[in-house]
């Protein structure tokens, strides 16, 4: 990976062990920490399990099904590890390490048996009785109980415990060890005790606390256990062969290593396979490969003893690739620990790193490799980082400049193992918390340059009384670590990246820009002070671009690209910053009245602010706050004005159609930046009602009775004399209204919900009008870009607002205010006895009373809103008017005189408020409908028919007529409205008719 370079010297080595630097060793542990167990019990429990896997390796794997009680005694099979040490080592060859010379053996006499001293070359020194050294290799097995600190006297007790077992069968070594040995066989009850405790500990941490499968806490057999470690604080268990507590001890241990996973037997017992308890262990076996008289060095026989470490894997649950992992870290955790003064352990790192991103690449992989890998990368990486983030004062000290390559090199490795890992399996990227980018200009000049400008210098320029000298002394600084960084850095950075000293002082460059930024904050106003600090910067500038442009030469776009991403630190732009700003100030001001208008006509249930102003104050205040933001922006005299000019137009015009969906929505309508397109479609959802919602349902339909003859003589005979009376002054026989029947009361019936509805047209027709003013102001100062209005988006919503609410207020004032006297009454009986005269006053009394709340300017609008409405309503009357309702062609010229009048009446409105045109295009319909009314029923139920088929693509064959869908939408041609006019026809023919063709039902 990468150009990693190999220094051929090295730094010098003193006789006595280096010391641990705490400084230096600031490497966060990624395996998780195992608080029950400190490092010795690991140590000496790890060695154990060495041993033990050494003698069974023979005959089987460790995993095999059991003999869950074995017998007593075992093979006298030969000595594990007992082979002679090669002298030289392929795995110190292929990480490039550098075999040392052997150190001077030194000798321990002992009396009895001969003592064996390692050393570095391998060998043993034995000493005679008569005290004549003899010497001869070591075995595998004297190394790793040397390295591993474990007393003669230990390794020959378990070694003999060991002999007891039989070859292939399946143990958990604690347990087993805790079943054959008692304490006469150690020097005092104290040393068993310890002895037994880490047994016990050893097996809660294998089988409870980090085992192979999750264990309930509350699992009877974990709890079991737990008392017998509590029962052994104080002093040790009874482990006799036939004692309670070692056949409790035997069979909750049992029943934990062969517990079901998931409801799944399991073909194999597991005890110290459990992350992170079995990387413990393996670490404590991998650190002892390292010389304990020098622990830079790692001994000449770490093949073979690697090799003797590999029959563990079985048993911990580790693979090569796992291995992988753990080797890398102990080489890197030795370099740290040992002062970073051995460069070939860093190398050997880097060399175990290309293996680790091989394996992370393959495919088949174990689930709790993962669980291994990102935690160390990612340690490694946070390391590294933390070292290059500073590498001004990390690589100065002492000449490590060098170093910063392998430091980089690690960084990079790290980081793209991790990336890769994560974006190939999205699940354990909550294992990193970290970045995961591995760009080498991420690690180097840009990083440092911020880490120093950003840490040391930001808070100590913005805090200083004098502000402006701290900028001045900040800029000189700046050049002067820009120049460091290209006579000390760049040189051995070029080799990771093209052009390093381009890539430095364009992020000095930005930093330096971030404490102006931060200057600039804090000054509100242009002074003598800040030109100087401003011509500072740009001299500053000039010398950065100058080095950046020197290092990009020979590159293939000339340092276009790096030179791009210097911002210049210049005047205007500063200035438009403080337009800016000011701009989003009064932006924010307007917003927070808007706030407060929501919360105000919510409260006061929009009443008019006076008389003389019948719109709500809310919109007042607003449109005031917005006329004089927009004088104000215009009084700065600057030409840079346009685009900002335009940001504030956008954000008053969103802001405008904000306040009118929320007028249209009563009050209900959060905060939202609406499109014009979808502004009647939300209001629709939102609005309290619609018009629809107040036009009452449409009754079955039905054919009218047809009374008897003698019935039809007595209404006749009973009919009141009305000769010389006034039709509309005749009283009408039906249920009497209720108190304050609008039939009655000679004054207006507007609701206090239709009188609130014009105060929002009021306002928004006041809005209107202000904001042309507001246009014009815009127009007058700034040019708008080509097919763009000022406020054209404000304005499209008003207009659209101002219909849906107009056609709301008309359709209740008609449908609900008026309803007594209008859709309730009317014809009511019969025409004759309920004509429209009663209904017209108090129309004319509603709209009298509705042009003197709306303004002049909304009146029309309302009042053509109105006559839609009241022309729906008489339509409504003649064709759905319910079972009460029915006409004769004789009834025709009533009904005509009728809708004259009502016709009439919105001609004769105000001072033509509504155009005549639009008067005579509604009435067309209507008197369309009429029209029918007049047709012999023949000639009726003859169009009816044709139309019908037709209009189902029947074409005109008149056998089976079908019955026409409701539209709604009344018209003269329509099928449905002539069946309409049929149902409500009183005479014989269109009963027989209605009958014969629908079967529709008599009128009850």
């Amino acid at each position: 990976m990468g150009s990693r370079r190999r220094r051929s010297g090295s730094f010098s080595f003193m006789e006595e062990q280096p010391e641990e630097k705490e400084e230096e060793g600031e490497l966060q542990w990624p395996f998780g920490r195992l608080d029950a167990l400190g490092r010795d019990e690991l140590r000496e429990s790890a060695y154990e399990l060495f041993v033990a896997c050494c003698r069974f390796s023979q005959g089987s794997s460790g995993r095999a099904p059991p003999s869950r009680h074995p017998a007593d005694g075992g093979d006298s099979g030969g000595k594990a590890g007992a082979g002679i040490m090669s002298s030289t080592s392929r795995v110190k060859g292929a990480l490039g390490l550098r075999a040392r010379p052997a150190a001077p053996m030194r000798t321990m006499v002992n009396s009895g048996s001969p003592v064996l001293l390692p050393s570095a070359a391998g060998t043993a020194t034995a000493l005679s009785p008569a005290g004549k050294p003899k010497q001869r290799p070591m075995t595998s097995a004297e190394i790793m109980r040397q390295q591993m600190g474990v007393t003669e006297q230990s390794d020959t007790r378990l070694r003999k415990t060991l002999m007891r077992f039989l070859v292939g069968q399946t143990i958990i070594l604690p347990l087993e060890l805790l079943r054959h040995l008692r304490p006469p066989e150690f020097a005092d009850s104290n040393e068993y005790h310890r002895w037994q405790r880490r047994q016990l500990k050893i097996l809660e941490a294998g089988l409870v606390l980090h085992s192979w499968a999750p264990c309930d806490r509350l699992n009877s057999s974990g709890l079991r256990l737990r008392e017998i470690l509590t029962a052994s604080e104080l002093k040790s268990i009874d482990t006799s062969k036939h004692s309670e507590a070692m056949r409790t001890l035997c069979n909750c241990v049992m029943a934990l290593a062969w517990r079901y996973q998931n409801a799944t037997p399991v073909e194999a017992c597991h005890w110290a396979d459990g992350f992170p308890f079995n990387i413990h262990l393996y670490l404590s076996l991998l650190h002892s490969i390292f010389d304990l008289k020098d622990k830079t060095v790692i001994l000449d026989e770490v093949d073979e003893m690697l090799e003797l470490m590999k029959k563990t894997w079985a048993t911990l649950g580790i693979n090569k690739m796992i291995h992988t992992v753990c080797f890398t870290w102990v080489l890197f955790e030795q370099y740290v620990m040992t002062g970073l003064v051995e460069p070939d352990l860093m190398g050997a790192t880097l060399a175990m790193l290309d293996e680790v991103a091989n394996d992370a690449k393959r495919p088949e992989r174990e689930s709790g490799y993962v669980k291994v890998l990102l935690p160390t990368m990612a340690s490694l990486k946070a390391w590294a980082e933390k070292k290059l983030l500073d590498y001004h004062e990390g690589f100065e000290k002492g000449g490590r400049i060098e170093m910063m390559d392998d430091v980089l090199c690690l960084a990079l490795s790290t980081a793209k193992i991790i990336s890769e890992e994560t974006s190939s399996n999205a699940s354990v990227g909550m294992l990193v918390k970290d970045d995961t980018g591995g760009d080498a200009n991420d690690f180097s000049p840009r990083n440092c340059a911020q880490e120093k400008r950003n840490g040391k210098v930001d808070s100590r320029v913005v805090d200083e009384e004098d502000p402006h000298e701290g900028l001045i002394k900040l800029a000189k600084e700046t050049e002067e670590l820009a120049l460091s960084e290209k006579e000390n850095y760049s040189p051995l950075l070029k080799t990771w990246y093209p052009n390093p000293t381009a890539v430095a002082v364009v992020t000095l460059h930005s930093c330096y820009g971030a404490v102006l930024k931060q200057y600039l904050l804090k000054t509100s106003v242009l002074t003598n002070e800040l030109v100087r600090v401003l011509h500072t910067a740009g001299n500053l500038e000039k010398v950065l671009i100058q080095m950046a442009a020197e290092d990009s030469v020979g590159t293939e776009d000339g340092g276009k690209v790096i030179l791009s991403e210097m911002i210049p630190y210049q005047v205007d732009s500063i200035i438009f910053n403080h337009i800016k700003r000011w701009v989003d100030d009064r932006q924010r001001m307007a917003r927070g009245c808007f706030n407060r208008a929501k919360e105000t006509e919510v409260s006061s249930c929009w009443n008019p602010k006076s008389k003389s102003e019948p719109y709500a104050e809310s919109a007042v205040d607003l449109m005031q706050l917005a006329k004089m933001t927009v004088d104000e922006f215009f009084e700065i005299e600057e030409e840079a004005k346009d685009e900002l000019g335009r940001d504030l137009a956008d954000g008053l015009d969103t802001l405008f159609k904000e306040y009118c969906s929320f007028a249209a929505s009563c009050g209900k309508f959060p905060s939202l930046t609406l499109k014009t397109k979808d502004l009647v479609l939300l209001m629709s959802r939102t609005l309290v009602g619609s018009k629809e919602s107040f036009i009452p349902a449409l009754p079955p339909l039905t054919r009218c009775n047809q009374d008897s003859m003698v019935a039809q003589l007595w209404k006749k005979a009973a009919a009141p004399c009305t000769v010389g009376v006034d039709p509309g002054l005749v009283l009408v026989c039906r249920p009497s209204p209720a108190p304050g029947d609008s039939t009655t009361n000679h004054r207006h019936t507007a609701s206090r919900g239709t009188q609130r509805l014009c105060v929002r047209l009021n306002t928004l027709h006041y809005i209107l009008g202000c904001l042309d003013n507001i246009d014009k102001s815009f127009s007058s100062h700034c040019s708008p870009l080509p097919s763009h209005r000022h406020f054209d988006g404000a304005h499209s919503s008003i207009h659209s607002v101002i219909l849906h609410v107009a056609e709301i207020a008309a359709y209740r004032l008609i449908f609900v205010d008026s309803s007594n006297s209008f859709y309730d009454s009317l014809y009511f009986g019969s025409v004759y006895h309920a004509r429209i005269h009663p209904t017209l006053r108090v129309l004319n009394q509603n709209l009298t009373y509705l042009t003197s709340v709306l303004t002049d300017r909304a009146q029309p609008q309302a009042v053509c809103e109105v006559m839609k409405a009241s022309f729906g309503a008489f339509l409504m009357v003649l064709l759905a008017g319910g079972s009460r309702r029915a006409f004769t062609r004789g009834d025709y010229d009533m009904l005509v005189e009728d809708f004259m009048g009502l016709k009439q009446m919105f001609l004769g409105c105000g001072k033509g408020l509504v155009a005549e045109e639009m008067v005579e295009q509604q009435a067309e319909v209507v008197e369309g409908v009429l029209a029918l009314m007049r047709l012999p029923t023949e000639k009726l139920v003859e169009d009816f028919s044709i139309a019908a088929c037709e209009a189902s693509g029947l074409g005109r064959s008149l056998e089976t007529v079908p019955m026409p869908p409701t539209t709604g939408r009344w018209r003269c041609s329509d099928p449905n409205t002539m069946l309409r006019v049929l149902c409500h026809r009183n005479d014989d023919a269109a009963n027989r008719f209605l009958k014969k063709a629908f079967e529709l039902p008599k009128r009850r």
